[in-house]
Parts: structure tokens; C-alpha cells; sequence
């Protein structure tokens, strides 16, 4: 039985706006025919209560993103693709030019041992932090994302290659300007910068763990595979994000 409350910790509207009814025909006066992926539904005159409204459209969506996605460790998926996740996940920012980032990753190794951890692949969410609801990410200080140029007179300073990653995620996240849609496709993630941002993330180790259990659909931004002791790595960018049940309020749903 589906949950009666759900604590949605992330939602993308820019994300459910891209899943429009498609329409069949004229309505008539007074009444309008919504076409969800269930099938469709007749109704009266649009309603005041827009916020209904949008729930009515989170629930078609999300059961329609349901049909499609893969869980997020299975092997072979591919970018673009839709996946499910529930894993234990932390929420962080990044100082700077960056610190409208979003940024979900699940606990090193160390901390990764719960039942619903899939040995072997790491998930790492990137998006924007307006689309937090009542959450307060923890600020950590990350990875250098530039370094200066010493012997320059001029002090240039350049983009580490875990700088070029945040930027890429950076420009990758929702919403995104006008300009930068026709380079949503392109994002690049070189392997090793993924793994330095990774590493920076889970270098907290004077921090105590503040993930929490949490479930959700993401769209897969690119996929690190494994090499030698690094573990695989799915990197997307959220749909929605909530707290996931504890097995016993699962069992009695």
C-alpha cells in the first residue's frame, strides 16, 4: 500500500515540467480531459487549488518514471536513462561559486555497510539547492577546484581536473539558463576527477556520518566504472529524493 505522507527532501520542478499531457482533442466548454500515463481522466474547469493539482501530477509522474526505471547498481545502464535508488545518502555544498550545487553521495566504504548498500557502486546526485524542501545541506569545504601558477608573474590560476567536475555539474544541474540547454548532452566526467571529488567528500573523517536512509528517481548523468580498487560510480541528477521508510512502517503499509 502506497505511503499516506511522503518527506520529500528534493524535488525538481524543472524535472515534472518536462512531462506534459499529451492532447487528443478539443475540450469542451467547461470541462478539460488530462491525459496522464494511466490513461485519461475527465474533470471539471481547472481548480483554484494548484497545489493539489501539482501532487495529482507528482503522482502520475513518478508512477510513470516507475515503469521506466532501472535500480541504480544494475550494470549496463547508459546516460539518460531513468533509475531508482535507496541507499544511505548525505546532502553537501560547496563553498564559493559553487555553493548553489546540490551535491548527494552515500558514504565511503566504511560507513556503506546497510542492508540495502550495493557492494561495489557508489551514487553521487548532483542538482540545484532551490530545490531542497526543508532540508539544510552540510557545507564542507571539498576539493581544491583551482590552483595558482607560482612561477607565473601573472598568478594564473587553473582548473583542477576535480574543478572541471564541479563546473560540469555545476552547468549540468536544474534549472538551467537558456544558454546552456543545447550543452545539457555534453557533460564530461573524467574519471579521475570524479574520484578526487569522491574522495574530498568522504575525507570528513573528524565529522560524525549524517546520512540518512533515503529513496527516490534520478536521470543518469554519466556511469565511472571500476578500475583496479576504485568501485564503480553512478553519477545523476534527482527527479525527487525522500526519506525512505523504515522496514518495520514498510512491513505495515
Amino acid at each position: 500500500m502506497e505511503r499516506a505522507v511522503r518527506e520529500i527532501v528534493y524535488l525538481s520542478e524543472s524535472k515534472l515540467r518536462q512531462f506534459v499531457p499529451v492532447p487528443r482533442r478539443v475540450p469542451r466548454a467547461g470541462a478539460l480531459r488530462v491525459t496522464t500515463p494511466l490513461g485519461g481522466i475527465d474533470m471539471d474547469a481547472p481548480t483554484p487549488d494548484l497545489e493539489q493539482g501539482q501532487l495529482r501530477h507528482l503522482r502520475d509522474v513518478s508512477r510513470h518514471v516507475e515503469l521506466m526505471a532501472d535500480w541504480y547498481a544494475q550494470p549496463g545502464l547508459c546516460p539518460g536513462q531513468w533509475v531508482q535508488f535507496e541507499a544511505p545518502l548525505r546532502c553537501v555544498t560547496l563553498g564559493g561559486a559553487h555553493q548553489d550545487l546540490v551535491l548527494f553521495v552515500d558514504p565511503s566504504g566504511q560507513w556503506g555497510t546497510g542492508p540495502v548498500t550495493d557492494e561495489g557502486c557508489r551514487l553521487l546526485m548532483h542538482g540545484s539547492v532551490r530545490h531542497l524542501r526543508g532540508w539544510n545541506p552540510t557545507s564542507v569545504d571539498g576539493p581544491a577546484l583551482e590552483v595558482e601558477n607560482s612561477a607565473s608573474s601573472l598568478g594564473t590560476a587553473f582548473v583542477t581536473r576535480v574543478g572541471q567536475i564541479v563546473e560540469a555539474l555545476t552547468r549540468h544541474r536544474d534549472p538551467l539558463l537558456l544558454e546552456q540547454t543545447s550543452s545539457l548532452g555534453a557533460v564530461r566526467l573524467h574519471r579521475r576527477g570524479v574520484q578526487e571529488l569522491l574522495e574530498a567528500l568522504d575525507g570528513d573523517g573528524d565529522c560524525i556520518d549524517t546520512s540518512a536512509l533515503m529513496t527516490g528517481y534520478a536521470r543518469v548523468t554519466g556511469i565511472l566504472s571500476s578500475a583496479g580498487s576504485t568501485s564503480r560510480c553512478v553519477v545523476a541528477s534527482p527527479l525527487i529524493v525522500e526519506y525512505a521508510a523504515p522496514d518495520s512502517v514498510r512491513d505495515s503499509v
